[in-house]
């Protein structure tokens, strides 16, 4: 198969994935905003390519506008796949190995995605971590528990985007750290970038300083925790069900 039809593969089941998450979704504007962040792509860009107003994509986001129909769906996910296109394509390629395949990686421990994203400064106090460096704040939109060992060891970088399930937008949790110095290289060679990055193990003034300069280089969050790696997740899990609750 040449190139150029396995991308237009790649693109056109990626559409379909977004499209059909967003309109199925009982959040469609929180589906949308995910995949947004995802591409790294403003409302500004995203509502000027489809000629409307910011306002108009800030309010199908934050649901002040009526959910958008199928074909209103339709137009901003090719916007966004368009826009990302055309700034190289490197996101799309990386979504391709979750495409194609259902394996679940041996490095994983937990992994879960929220219906409602929380913030860095939530994250960090559900778990008890340290902030070792701010970054930018996103919001995250669901979370995976990583033994780094096997996912730095085993993983080709190929297989280690596959870890981001299908959301960037998420805090990124290695287990059985040392330093932090491996975690952040893994991360800093792949085209997709977490939203936040959790060092299990170590306390914030035993993150390496070299882990540090990484994540302030690709201004990602970068925090620490010792909290008991099951409680923890326990923890995070909770938050999306005292979230419905309110």
């Amino acid at each position: 198969m040449k190139e150029e039809e396995s991308h237009g593969i790649v693109r056109q089941r990626l559409a379909e994935k977004m499209a059909g998450e967003i309109t199925l979704s009982e959040k469609p504007g929180e589906a949308l905003k995910k995949w947004r962040l995802n591409f790294e792509i403003a409302q500004t860009d995203l509502s000027g390519y489809l000629g409307v107003s910011p306002s108009v994509i800030s309010d199908y986001e934050s649901g002040r506008r009526k959910s958008p129909g199928t074909l209103i769906v339709s137009r901003i996910v090719e916007a966004l796949l368009e826009i990302e296109a055309q700034r190289g394509g490197q996101k799309i390629h990386a979504y391709e190995g979750m495409l194609f395949t259902e394996k679940t990686s041996k490095a994983i421990y937990a992994t879960y995605e929220y219906t409602f994203p929380i913030q860095v400064a939530k994250l960090a106090s559900l778990i008890e971590a340290d902030i070792v460096h701010k970054g930018i704040e996103k919001p995250l939109y669901g979370f995976t528990v990583v033994d780094s060992k096997k996912a730095i060891l085993e993983l080709s970088s190929h297989e280690f985007q596959k870890l981001y399930g299908w959301s960037t937008e998420r805090a990124m949790v290695f287990t059985k750290v040392t330093t932090g110095k491996s975690p952040m290289v893994a991360i800093r060679v792949t085209n997709l970038k977490p939203g936040a990055v959790v060092m299990h193990g170590l306390r914030g003034s035993e993150v390496h300083m070299m882990a540090k300069k990484m994540a302030e280089i690709d201004r990602i969050p970068l925090l620490a925790t010792t909290m008991d790696i099951d409680e923890m997740v326990a923890a995070l899990k909770k938050y999306s069900e005292y979230h419905v609750m309110e």
